[in-house]
């Protein structure tokens, strides 16, 4: 294994982990109302969605060489 695809498995990795837990948060804060897990959702998302960048600069910086 190349060590860009481990690098890329890493990224899409930690993409899931923001998500479930920006989607966890959510829930915590329709059912308690409590700001704090709106903020910590609201940071996990914008963490995930720059993670979603950087794995696609990745795709058009590195290609699908082997």
């Amino acid at each position: 294994m190349r060590l860009i695809t481990a690098h890329r498995i890493l990224i899409a990795a930690g993409i899931a982990l923001f998500v479930f837990y920006a989607a966890f948060q959510l829930r915590v804060f329709v059912r308690d109302g409590a700001a704090a897990s709106l903020v910590q959702a609201v940071v996990s998302a914008a963490i995930a969605v720059g993670f979603v960048v950087y794995y696609r600069s990745l795709k058009r910086r590195w290609g699908d060489r082997p």
